[in-house]
């Protein structure tokens, strides 16, 4: 049997049929060629000068053609000249390593916090930025004291970024306390939230210094140790406010024994009245008047009735001049409504007082902080015997500069009031509008505890300020010198509109938020057509009708805030 034949069939390469040039043939450079002589070298010398002259020549003019005042909109047709226009910015989506796995690499991580409530956008990067005193405490430890201190020029959003703080957080079911409304800002956000609204003034109504309130409420629903020592407290808060009271009418503050001696007389009235029985102001200058012996051992007066008329005639004309002057009427009777502990936001509006009572004002908003403290108080130690669940409460201190002008010496008592409130499982929120709002104060030791207000603020919010406030404000806070230059861009007005249209402020809804010796992060807010109906401060300067307009709308939003649904205005558009 025959095979048949093997055929070979060449291996073909990449390289197969090359073939490499001989020296002679191949390419080298000048300066492989072997030496030159000196005139070739001095005629490429010369070449490569004019080429070098050339090339400065040309980029001078591109330079030139490139300046800002001499192309044109459509660009220049010079070499290298030209307007680019600018691209948008792409479309940025937030979302978890899982969600956004497969679009690597268009994906990339943020610096911007995005634990707590939803701020608004980084003006830099446009990412969302979130943030709140309570969250960054509990949740990311960001700061070591749940606080926030926010300085702005006025109109430019102080009260809208804690408007859309306190709504976030009740929907984390965190209480919000608004402790002295004075326009009001925050009393439609309230009632949206099923809240409660509590109104003082002449005529509207009004609170008793003396009533203990939810603490004492809750001490006698807890009994034994516990409730001794939540009734101690309470008669230390009512001590306080009563305190800041007289320092209101003095003008000045009272002395050591005048509070001994009002600490006794409190003590006296709480012993003598029955459980559940409030005493009043009146009550107090009562036992004062009579002198029983408790109260008459701090005044040393020895049995003699003329030492004990002497110690204690000035703290007797201050109290008749609360009782009889301005703040009686509204501090002198029994509370008109009382905190409800387990309302979901509560706001107590002191609008009604005018503008011109600077002493009733800051009475009243030293009474609400005591009244609201107490009943964050009052409900943690409820928890702490197991009788009620855990909250957690946020307070709003809006228009600080108020009760600081009040009197000398009131710093003591807002700072006794909202010193200690990490341990009460209590955030809180102080807003003004400038340092020197601290400087106004009498005393060197006065105008320290004020600036202490900014030093011990977890986090520290900037709106538009001028640049000499934010060079003091940078040596407590350690601001930069751009953000500086940032802030204090947003504090000029609006350049002059010629067409009569409404045209904002610049730094309006926009804010720096500082924490510690980190960068700041720079943010703006753009607030949703139910949060504009909800928080409407200019309403005194809008005609009747559109007033009349505005608050129907204000109240359709209301409702559909509650009741999770969207509404429409009368043109079809979303509120």
């Amino acid at each position: 049997m025959s095979t048949a034949p093997e055929i070979t069939v060449p291996q073909t390469t990449a390289l197969s049929g090359l073939r490499v040039p001989p020296v002679e043939e191949q390419y080298r450079e000048p300066d492989e060629l072997g030496p030159q002589s000196p005139r070739a070298q001095r005629r490429a010398a010369r070449e490569q000068h004019k080429q070098d002259q050339a090339e400065q020549r040309r980029r001078t003019y591109g330079a030139k053609r490139n300046r800002e005042d001499s192309i044109p909109n459509r660009g220049s047709y010079a070499a290298g000249g030209g307007r680019v226009s600018p691209m948008d910015p792409p479309a940025m989506w937030r979302a978890t390593t899982v969600q956004a796995c497969g679009l690597w690499p268009f994906a990339s991580g943020s610096g911007a916090p995005t634990v707590g409530v939803p701020l608004g956008q980084h003006l830099s990067t446009g990412a969302t930025v979130c943030g709140d005193p309570l969250n960054w405490f509990t949740r990311a430890r960001y700061i070591s004291n749940p606080s926030l201190f926010m300085l702005g020029m006025p109109g430019l959003g102080k009260s809208t970024l804690i408007n859309r703080m306190l709504i976030g957080l009740s929907a984390q079911g965190v209480v919000p306390l608004v402790l002295g409304d004075l326009k009001p800002d925050y009393a439609d956000t309230v009632r949206a939230l099923g809240g409660q609204v509590i109104s003082i003034g002449r005529g509207t109504g009004g609170l008793n210094v003396l009533d203990p309130g939810a603490m004492g409420a809750a001490a006698a629903t807890i009994g034994g140790r516990a409730g001794q020592m939540l009734e101690a407290e309470a008669h230390g808060r009512v001590l306080n406010i009563v305190a800041a009271l007289l320092t209101i009418v003095r003008g000045q503050a009272i002395t050591d024994h005048e509070q001994s001696v009002l600490s006794a007389c409190l003590r006296h009235l709480r012993a003598r009245n029955p459980v559940g029985h409030a005493a009043h102001l009146g009550d107090l200058l009562a036992v004062l008047q009579e002198g029983p012996d408790e109260v008459r051992q701090f005044t040393l007066d020895r049995g003699e009735e003329s030492r004990y008329r002497d110690a204690v005639d000035p703290l007797h004309r201050s109290l008749l001049g609360i009782l009889d002057g301005p703040l009686g009427s509204t501090f002198a009777s029994e509370t008109s409504t009382h905190i409800d502990p387990d309302a979901t936001a509560v706001c107590i509006d002191i609008s009604r007082i005018g503008e011109s009572d600077s002493q009733l004002t800051a009475a009243a908003m030293l009474a609400a902080w005591s009244d609201g403290l107490g009943t964050v108080a009052a409900s943690h130690a409820l928890a702490d015997a197991g009788l009620t669940p855990r909250r957690w409460f946020f307070t709003v201190l809006d228009e600080l500069w108020r009760p600081l002008r009040a009197a000398s010496g009131i710093v003591d008592r807002i700072d006794a009031l909202t010193r200690l409130n990490r341990s009460l499982g209590l955030a809180d929120s102080k807003i003004t509008h400038t340092l020197k709002d601290a400087e106004a104060l009498g005393s060197e030791a006065d105008k320290a505890k004020a600036r202490g207000f900014v030093e011990r603020a977890g986090m520290v919010v900037c709106a538009g300020l001028p640049r000499a406030e934010m060079e003091d404000l940078g040596k407590i806070v350690g601001l930069s010198r751009r953000e500086i230059d940032l802030v204090s861009s947003w504090s000029s007005p609006p350049g002059w509109s010629h067409n009569g249209e409404n045209e904002e402020p610049p730094g309006r809804g926009r804010f720096l938020i500082k924490v510690g010796g980190r960068p700041g992060l720079p943010i703006r807010v753009a607030i949703t057509e139910t949060e504009r109906h909800l928080h409407d401060t200019n309403t005194r300067w809008v005609q009747n009708g559109y007033a009349e307009k505005m608050a129907a709308a204000r109240d359709a939003a209301q409702a559909a805030f509650t009741a999770g649904d969207v509404v429409r205005d009368g043109i079809g558009r979303d509120l």
